[in-house]
């Protein structure tokens, strides 16, 4: 059966109420053919990838490269909104989730807004409309959004079949559209997140990579935005889980994972939706503000009252210009 769930409102392992689907943006991959590594398809739809942890899932000391992202000409979010699916039969309308995972996932972004969370805001000076090549957003009109309200507007539980057991990125094209005409929605000011059951192993997941976020067209031409988000207790430490000291926060270290990939793969959304046309150092890897500080100083922050494990995100204005990673930003000259 197709239903609409909000994991919020489970006790135990039981979905009790319908969450209702609102407004919103959203996107897809084309029919294209899927190498091993999706950022090495020479696709213009190339999905950005978060790749796994470095070997033994240790955090790595430095940033990438400490170049700045720079604009491409493409659109950034002004008003984001996410949309999460969960895909396939196999969830058991929420049930079959052994690492908590939905119920951690929808918390996490139902508290990416307002004064509550500043560690997403370093996306909010980054615009679009300025020249390509350039990092100065002083005269633009158009910046990344903040939300005001939790950002997930929509959930459905898509139990109309079974999801593959091995998907490639044009099986997530199809899941997306169809999620998009479901929602009601088109265009890249929006998220639409595919979540994989337990035992489903996206093509390249664990290998290649934790995650990864693309676009694509819509049967009218708009564009959509979608993210690939595995069950990533199966990556187990590769993709997160068990990376930071937890002490007395209350964060399960088995669902780390969950917000450092989920919040790496939502803020590079942020700054750059159709991948390469927005925010990126220009290097073709490791280049959007997710990849340049991943796995770097993970650490645990308080997000409207509750905590995370999170990653830095690429700033291009801290340190007096010269960039950084941060997992704060109140404003340019407050940030950390």
């Amino acid at each position: 059966m197709s239903s609409t769930h909000s994991p919020t409102q489970r006790t135990g392992l039981t979905v009790l109420s319908a969450f209702v689907l609102v407004i919103g943006f959203l996107f897809a991959l084309p029919q294209h053919g899927f190498a091993a590594n999706p950022k090495s398809s020479p696709s213009a739809h190339t999905p950005a990838v978060a790749k796994p942890a470095p070997e033994n899932g240790k955090p790595a000391g430095a940033p990438a490269n400490t170049n700045p992202v720079l604009y491409h000409g493409g659109p950034v979010q002004d008003a984001p909104q996410v949309y999460v699916v969960w895909w396939g039969n196999q969830w058991a309308n929420g049930n079959n989730d052994p690492g908590k995972e939905l119920f951690f996932q929808a918390r996490f972004l139902d508290d990416l807004y307002g004064t509550g969370d500043n560690w997403s805001t370093s996306a909010t000076q980054y615009c679009s409309g300025i020249a390509n090549g350039s990092k100065d957003c002083s005269h633009a009109a158009t910046f990344v959004g903040h939300p005001t309200a939790g950002p997930r507007v929509g959930q459905w539980d898509d139990e109309s079949a079974a999801a593959p057991k091995t998907p490639g990125p044009a099986d997530f094209a199809a899941e997306a559209v169809k999620a998009a005409q479901y929602f009601g929605v088109s265009g890249t000011n929006a998220q639409i997140i595919i979540d994989t059951p337990p035992g489903v192993v996206p093509a390249g997941f664990k290998t290649d990579y934790c995650a990864w976020h693309s676009e694509t067209n819509l049967p009218d031409g708009s564009q959509i935005t979608l993210t690939n988000f595995p069950y990533l207790t199966d990556g187990s430490g590769s993709c997160g889980a068990n990376s930071v000291p937890v002490g007395s926060t209350g964060v399960d270290p088995s669902t780390e994972g969950v917000s450092i990939v989920g919040g790496h793969e939502y803020a590079e959304t942020l700054t750059d939706p159709v991948p390469d046309s927005g925010w990126t150092d220009g290097s073709g890897t490791a280049d959007e503000t997710g990849d340049k500080c991943a796995w770097t100083n993970l650490g645990i922050v308080s997000l409207n009252g509750h905590k995370y494990a999170v990653q830095p995100l690429w700033s291009n204005n801290a340190n007096s210009g010269a960039g950084g990673c941060v997992k704060y930003y109140n404003s340019p000259t407050s940030q950390g």
